[in-house]
């Protein structure tokens, strides 16, 4: 989304089911404001006869006749502008709704690389602030802004018909007003958009100092992160400041611009009745006239100042809708059934910014149901390897082959459906234990779910939590890392893929833990094809084959005899780590 033609394009794009709907409010919004525009015609009939009457006698049955038809014109008028405001209610909250569940739909199609650059906040922020600032905009503006532009056009037709002098009188005091007007709106949407980036700058920076508290605590970070958010905080008040003011200008000025219309017309008026050129009636429809006329240039100033935050907030949402998705599944037609689970690496390399390699001519092979180790020292690949796997990144070249089946021509969701993972922060939602561990596969029963914490040894632990298996995992549950991790495991093995994943499953617990979730990872890989990164080398020893890497190449491989007996790298990082745990 570049520029306002873009903006418009997608409107029509996400936007184009609610077009007749919009449509037929606008015209609901148009008959109410006709209503509103020849109530006073009949004001100047009634206001003729009574003056007349007083010289004479008052018609009173003629009277109370356009009394009559002036309340069923209203009452007209107020139902058409009670269905305008219905539908665009509907309108708004429905488009919002669609518009929070593209993005949240866009959340998951879009490549892992885009959460690598962007800020999470800023992502929320579109979800929530956006929305809500470009739903309550659409009901509220959009509607009074199309009866306002009617109810200047149809004044101005009345009143040219009725006196031109006149109107020509309440429409010159109008126009000062109106022209100071545009020229503030078209220097405020700068700070409409500045208002709109320092709010997600500010939610993003909330959230992210909150998530990470305790280490801000640790550190005694405080007073720079309270100097940080000061900043950001008195940023968004800056931009909302500006925006805010030059549209509270416009309502003083308008009411301004009001007073004066009414100042203008009586006095012009008055002039004109006592020459006999109109009127009392038609002055006093005028003076309707005046307030139909300016009221609605006050309420199209409010309209365009809110409708200018919506078109900042929906510029963000769009902008959002059109990331590239990279296309990872559009030449993917293949599915894997009854899968072996080869593993083939073939002259792999890879980088995330084109041009700093992160994987350089990797080539291994995995055979099904071996459990093969990938080591090495921090930012070596090891992660990257994986995810090139699951296909969160495009290979620069070579190929990745499950079961002879280049990885390229399978749909993510099918090899994803292959892979169990347990990873080194084990995630659980706000859910029971239950299901928790059937996550995503209800159909599993508890039997199974029962023998798979038994064999990894959390089963006794389930039980003795208030509700077992029932209890949900809120903040009114602590659980150790050991404990979550298990857990983690469990719902692996309940869900027992042919393929698994362990990412440092190991590596945030303490020794004695570390063994009992050695024994319930070697339950886990009994019988699949297992990869495993591993930083603590002592839990890899009875792997089939230990991959070591750096900078993205293999420097050796081999089982742990046999690196050992090579007395090279792998060699010495091991005795390194045995020396430090002896020590």
């Amino acid at each position: 989304m570049k520029n306002k033609t873009n903006l418009m394009l997608g409107i029509r794009k996400y936007g184009h089911r609610y077009l007749h709907q919009i449509v037929f409010a606008a015209i609901l919004a148009i008959f109410g404001s006709v209503a509103t525009i020849v109530g006073p015609d009949q004001l100047s009939k009634i206001t003729n006869l009574i003056s007349e009457g007083l010289r004479t006698k008052i018609d009173v049955r003629h009277v109370f006749r356009i009394v009559l038809i002036l309340a069923i014109i209203y009452g007209i008028g107020a139902i058409m502008s009670y269905g305008q405001g219905f539908i665009m209610a509907n309108v708004s909250q429905n488009f919002t709704r669609d518009l929070r569940r593209r993005i949240s739909e866009k959340i998951n199609r879009l490549p892992i690389s885009y959460y690598d650059k962007h800020n999470e906040g800023d992502t929320l922020s579109r979800v929530t602030n956006d929305l809500d600032t470009f739903g309550q905009a659409l009901n509220q503006s959009l509607g009074t802004l199309i009866s306002s532009i009617v109810l200047i056009i149809g004044t101005i037709v009345m009143m040219t018909a009725n006196s031109w002098l006149l109107s020509l009188t309440a429409i010159v005091s109008a126009a000062l007003g109106t022209a100071l007007t545009i020229v503030l709106l078209t220097h405020s949407q700068k700070f409409f958009n500045q208002q709109q980036n320092n709010l997600a700058s500010v939610s993003g920076y909330v959230e992210e100092i909150y998530s990470g508290h305790q280490v801000v605590k640790v550190y005694n970070d405080t007073e720079n992160v309270r100097k940080e958010f000061s900043n950001r905080n008195q940023k968004l008040e800056t931009s909302v400041w500006k925006a805010q003011f030059l549209s509270g200008i416009m309502q003083p000025l308008m009411v301004f611009t009001g007073n004066l219309g009414y100042v203008a017309v009586s006095v012009v008026g008055a002039l004109l009745v006592l020459n006999d050129t109109i009127s009392i009636g038609l002055v006093v429809a005028f003076m309707v006239y005046v307030r139909i006329f300016t009221q609605p240039l006050s309420q199209i100033t409010q309209a365009f100042s809110s409708l200018q935050s919506a078109k900042a907030s929906l510029y963000r949402v769009f902008e959002f809708l059109e990331e590239p998705e990279g296309g990872d599944d559009d030449d993917a037609t293949e599915e894997l059934f009854e899968v072996k689970g080869q593993i083939d690496f073939e002259h792999v390399s890879f980088s995330y910014d084109k041009k700093t390699p992160v994987i350089q001519d990797f080539t291994a092979h995995i055979e099904p149901g071996q459990k093969v180790a990938i080591v090495g020292p921090t930012g070596s690949g090891k992660t990257t390897l994986i995810s090139l796997l699951m296909g969160f990144y495009q290979i620069d070249s070579g190929w990745i082959k499950i079961d002879n089946k280049d990885i390229h021509q399978i749909t993510k969701a099918s090899i994803r459906n292959q892979f169990d993972m347990v990873l080194q922060d084990a995630w659980l939602f706000e859910d029971t234990v239950m299901n928790n561990l059937k996550y995503n596969h209800p159909e599993v029963s508890d039997g199974k779910v029962f023998e798979a914490a038994k064999a990894v040894g959390i089963d006794h632990f389930i039980r003795t939590l208030p509700k077992g298996y029932d209890t949900i995992l809120d903040d009114s549950v602590t659980l150790s890392v050991g404990q979550k991790q298990l857990m983690t495991i469990a719902r692996a093995l309940v869900r027992n893929r042919p393929m698994l994943i362990l990412d440092e499953a190991t590596s945030s617990v303490d020794t004695r833990t570390e063994e009992q979730l050695q024994k319930a990872m070697d339950v886990l890989t009994k019988g699949r094809t297992s990869l495993v990164i591993a930083h603590r080398l002592s839990t890899i020893i009875n792997a089939d084959k230990i991959i070591v890497l750096s900078h993205g190449k293999i420097l050796e491989t081999g089982n742990h005899e046999q690196l050992m007996s090579k007395n090279g790298f792998y060699a010495n990082l091991y005795n390194s780590q045995f020396d430090k745990l002896t020590a």
